[in-house]
Order: structure tokens, then sequence, then C-alpha cells
């Protein structure tokens, strides 16, 4: 009897795979189950795995490209939980949810981490609204997909599941949508340390040179002694913040403004956690979505309170973004995405779809300027201060409840404002 030896690893996944399909072959199974089968071979060996299996169904996910076909519920769904990500036939990425695992993928591949903190979860529909945005505008975009899949480990883990409202309108409609919650991407080396983090949504563009400047910061660090590595970090951070600095300055001169927008305004009562307005207004394109649900929330007075506060800074803010619109445009692969999941509702018409993608561009742009002079700008800050930043998971909390303005003490996500009279029984509570 002959051996043989297989030298390449996935040589031998191959084989096994094909083995498993011949299998399958002879016993009659349902689309669903088979898939099943495959993803739970595949889902053990990662990125490759996930290569095999695109390799494996190139025909039917090939039909994606053709705009009016997608491809099976039942492929989708198995390409959702070998990714761990929604959409992922368009995104085509495979995420750990695991972060030792992540760790010892990148010590072998000698790539650095992607970790993304969201609420919810990355592979359900109905995960925070700027983790839909990321799986939208950002991982199915080509350049982003080619360089997360050649370049980076990516791992995603959920920080608390994200809420949701359903609005029954009681004629058999109903509108499902979440509230509040923000998601950042951390960069990290293969020990887990933060070597960088991109909080918030940014433009496709932007998003890129985050990703290849932080790329090359975890790789010159990993190069490094361990004593020279805090001093490089601090320098990579100082460059980063001072150049952040500068270019506010020159669009504001460029503009010709003279009262700048308010970067951060938080409330003057500390002993009191911050609104879900306030939280949601850090992150415009989840704003769009999530505002008319929190307005109804709101009284008269509040309302009127942001609305004279937003006579002051929004026009400048829109002049800002509108310097950066380039970096927000969407690619055909995205916009695909967007026309596949758009419902056509009875008050708009077919022909919508450009008028969608633009406003989601213009969105992203405002939020790409405000994410990198607000929330960035301080991540840098605490960098150079070494204020909690080599631990990935004490830096999330900061995040979270000092830029997001959701901390985990408030178990409402400032839903539940103290203050506030309902004159609903227990306040709604149940």
């Amino acid at each position: 009897m002959k051996f043989i030896t297989f030298k390449n690893p996935l040589l031998l996944i191959l084989v096994s795979f094909t083995l498993l399909q011949t299998a399958d072959a002879q016993t009659p199974v349902t689309e669903k189950s088979k898939l099943s089968q495959e993803v739970a071979v595949l889902r053990k060996h990662g990125a490759n795995g996930l290569q095999i299996f695109l390799k494996s169904h190139t025909n039917e996910l090939n039909n994606y490209s053709s705009d009016t076909v997608l491809p099976s519920a039942a492929l989708r769904a198995a390409l959702d939980e070998l990714c761990q990500q929604r959409d992922c036939y368009a995104s085509r990425l495979y995420w750990y949810t695991d972060i030792e695992q992540a760790k010892a993928a990148a010590k072998t591949s000698g790539k650095p981490i992607l970790s993304l903190r969201l609420l919810g979860r990355l592979d359900r529909d109905l995960s925070c609204a700027n983790s839909r945005f990321f799986r939208v505008a950002l991982y199915p975009n080509s350049e982003i997909s080619r360089l997360l899949q050649d370049r980076f480990i990516l791992h995603w883990e959920s920080v608390r599941p994200v809420p949701q409202v359903t609005i029954d309108f009681g004629d058999g409609r109903k509108l499902e949508r979440t509230i509040t919650g923000n998601s950042i991407h951390y960069i990290l080396d293969a020990s887990g340390r933060p070597i960088d983090a991109i909080p918030g949504l940014y433009g496709p563009k932007a998003f890129l040179r985050e990703l290849q400047q932080a790329e090359v910061a975890a790789k010159n660090y990993s190069k490094l002694k361990p004593s020279d590595r805090e001093a490089f970090l601090r320098k990579y951070h100082s460059d980063r913040y001072n150049s952040i600095q500068a270019q506010w300055l020159a669009d504001l001169s460029r503009l010709g403004i003279q009262s700048p927008p308010k970067l951060v305004e938080l409330r003057s009562n500390s002993t009191q956690p911050p609104t879900a307005e306030t939280a949601s207004s850090l992150a415009v394109s989840k704003m769009r979505v999530e505002t008319p649900m929190l307005t109804a929330l709101q009284s008269n007075a509040q309302q009127n309170q942001k609305a004279l506060a937003e006579i002051t800074d929004q026009e400048a803010w829109n002049k800002i973004a509108q310097l950066y619109a380039s970096d927000a445009k969407l690619d055909e692969n995205s916009i695909a995405l967007i026309k596949a999941k758009k419902s056509q509702p009875a008050n708009t018409t077919k022909d919508n779809l450009p008028i969608i993608v633009k406003n989601f561009e213009a969105a992203m742009a405002l939020d790409t300027v405000r994410n990198e002079y607000i929330l960035h700008s301080q991540i840098h800050q605490w960098f150079l201060e070494g204020n909690q930043t080599k631990n990935v998971e004490i830096l999330n909390q900061q995040v979270y409840a000092q830029l997001f303005l959701t901390p985990s003490s408030d178990p409402w996500l400032g839903l539940f404002p103290s203050d506030s009279y309902s004159a609903i029984d227990n306040d709604g509570i149940r």
C-alpha cells in the first residue's frame, strides 16, 4: 500500500473537501445541509477554507456581478456562516471571532490584526448602524477588500447587544431598526497590542489611507526591540496628531471660516450619562437613520435647543466635508449591494437609487471629517500620553465611555434618562 504525503496543507484541505463532496453526491441531501457540511469543514481552516469555498462555487457567485441575479439564499447564508460576516458574498472576507486564534494567525502570517468592536454581531442584519455601513461601503469595496484579504488578519467582537426597535403599524407592516451604538476598528500587533484605531465610519478612500498608514506603523513597530517600541508609538502618534491639526487649520483657512465649529460638547452635569441623542449626533450617517425615532422621544424644548446649536455648527462642518467628497465615493460593488438590499416602499420611486447613493456619500464625507478631527485626534493624544492604550480591552472601554458616549456603566445606552417622564406604567420597562 502506498501513502501520499502532502507538503502543501492547502492541497490536503482541497483533497479532503473533494472527498466530502463525492460522499455527498452519493447521498440525497438538500442544498442547505450540503453547504452546512462544507462550512463545518472549511471554517476550521481560516482564510484558506474560504478561498476553497469560493472556488467551488464560482459560477453561482459570479452571477452577483450581473447586478440583477443574487446567489441563492442558502449560498449567501452559508458564506455568512463561513466568514462570520453578513453579506460576505459581496466582501469575501474571513473574520475570526476568537482573539487568540487571530493572534496565532497574525504570528504565523506576519500580518497585523484589524479588530472591529461593535454593538450587536457582524454576522447579523441588525447590528449597530455603523457596522452595517461598513458592510456596504467599506468591506465590499474592491480596493479595501483586496487590502484586507492580503495584508490583515480580521477579527470582530461584540461589545454588547444593540438596542432594537420595531414599529408595528397595525396593518401587517412593521419597521425594524437599531438605535444608538458606534463601532471602531483597532489595528493590533500579533500580541494584541493596539497600534492605532479608526473610530466610526470613514469614506472608502479615507479608510484605505488609514489602513495603509496603520499597517506600515504596525510592521515597523514589530521590527523594533521591545525597549524602543513605546518611543516609536509616541513619535508615530505625535506626527499623526500634528498632521491632523495642521490639516484642520488649512481647511478652515481655505474656506475662510473665522469661527470654527465646535469639536466636542458634553453634558455639563457629569453625574448624568449622555443621552442617546447626544451619542447619536457623533455619527452623522447613523444619526440620519436613527433621528426620526430618537426625535419622537424628545420634548419640544430639547428639540429646539438642538436646532439652535446646529445653526452655528452644521453649516461649517458641511463646508469642510465638501472638501473631501471624493473620499466618500462608493464603488460599483457597494452600489450593487445597496441596490440588492434596498426595498421599494410605496412612497418612493424605482429610480431613487442615485439619490440614496448621493445622500449616503454626503453623510459619509461628513462622518469622515468629524471622526478624524474630533475622535481620531483624541485617540492620538491618548497614545501620546500613554493613557490606557496598551491593552485593547481597557482602551475600548475608554473609547465607548468618553468618545462614543455610551459607557458600560449605563445599561440603557442613554435611552432612559432618569429625569424624563413617559406617563407609561413602570416607564415602559419590561
